[in-house]
């Protein structure tokens, strides 16, 4: 176990490195200056010129090791080291203005939101995307676990088939459209859930929008799951015993199905928890993902790659847990 969690955590910032250059490396790429709007006041072109400098946007490569010291908390160390972080402080106070505050993990000003950083704006949407990620996790598996083990313990019945259309509408359905018609239903048809702005019967149906095809293919794994290891000789020797068959099904075969399950819970609730795009645009709801498509269309650099990497870590270290969980479940898996 030690030697999992060791060789998971030597990968932990590669993996990251790889991500954050990947995604450096697309966003700069795309045609336009993130100081050009399009619209509203534009800056003189030598404002512009000076403010890409300041930011280290005229040069890929600075950029790439400007934001890399600033984000990993290598900029932090070493301004603390050699003082210069004293010395800016004291010069601003010198000069009437408040002292600079300081973040071990930077990730920069948002180009979008002039009076915004980057990591005031995670910090801020990230609870509320969270929040929407939990909640459809639990309705996801509140719907899936039962409905596969129904299906399971009664093949090619009339419930198993329902199980298994419902099923294959989540999973087919798109967000936006099971989103727009459970407005319709509980806004306009039966008015029991308010519009127009956050509130927290609103985030419930976000979550319960979000939770129907992840809910869906939990319940698919957990059927194919407990098919196999009903007909496992263990089963039989537990049902000989005796033992009630709600036991069976709950302390033996649920607990050996389960390994699918896990492992698709692990990367779903990350994107779960970082928040869905669509849902959040479909129910009004501030969290990561209306920044992160506000970020793409104005070329905000610092946003999107810290955006990103939020999710990759969170993602990263989930897929841990999993692989952790993989060993509690069934310590024969090396």
């Amino acid at each position: 176990m030690l030697t999992l969690i060791s060789r998971r955590l030597i990968q932990f910032p590669l993996i990251l490195l790889a991500i954050y250059t990947i995604t450096l490396f697309l966003a700069w790429k795309v045609p336009g200056s993130p100081l050009d709007k399009g619209e509203g006041r534009q800056p003189p072109p030598e404002v512009q010129e000076a403010m890409l400098r300041q930011y280290k946007l005229d040069s890929f490569w600075s950029f790439y090791w400007s934001y890399l010291e600033s984000s990993t908390g290598v900029k932090y160390v070493r301004e603390s080291l050699d003082g210069s972080a004293e010395a800016q402080a004291a010069a601003s106070i010198a000069a009437g203005r408040p002292a600079p505050v300081r973040r071990v993990f930077d990730l920069g000003p948002s180009l979008t939101d002039a009076d915004w950083r980057v990591n005031e704006i995670i910090g801020a949407s990230l609870p509320v995307s969270m929040a929407l990620g939990v909640a459809s996790i639990i309705i996801a598996l509140a719907i899936g676990i039962p409905a596969g083990v129904i299906g399971a313990m009664r093949p090619n019945s009339v419930a198993d088939f329902s199980t298994l259309m419902l099923a294959l509408v989540g999973i087919s359905l798109p967000s936006f459209v099971i989103g727009t018609v459970l407005l319709m239903v509980f806004a306009v048809a039966i008015p029991i859930v308010p519009v127009g702005f956050y509130n927290p019967r609103l985030a419930l149906l976000g979550a319960f929008t979000l939770s129907l095809p992840i809910g869906a293919y939990i319940a698919r794994l957990t059927r194919l799951g407990m098919i196999d290891v009903l007909g496992a000789d263990f089963i039989r020797t537990a049902r000989a015993k005796g033992l009630s068959e709600r036991r069976v099904i709950l302390r033996h075969a649920l607990k050996n199905a389960a390994l699918p399950v896990v492992s698709y819970i692990g990367p779903a609730t990350a994107a779960a928890m970082t928040g869905s795009f669509v849902v959040e645009r479909v129910f009004n709801i501030a969290g990561m993902g209306q920044h992160f498509v506000s970020a793409v269309a104005n070329k905000d650099l610092f946003l999107i790659i810290g955006v990103v990497m939020t999710y990759s870590t969170m993602l990263i270290s989930l897929n841990l847990i999993v692989d952790i969980l993989y060993r509690w479940i069934d310590p024969r898996i090396t």
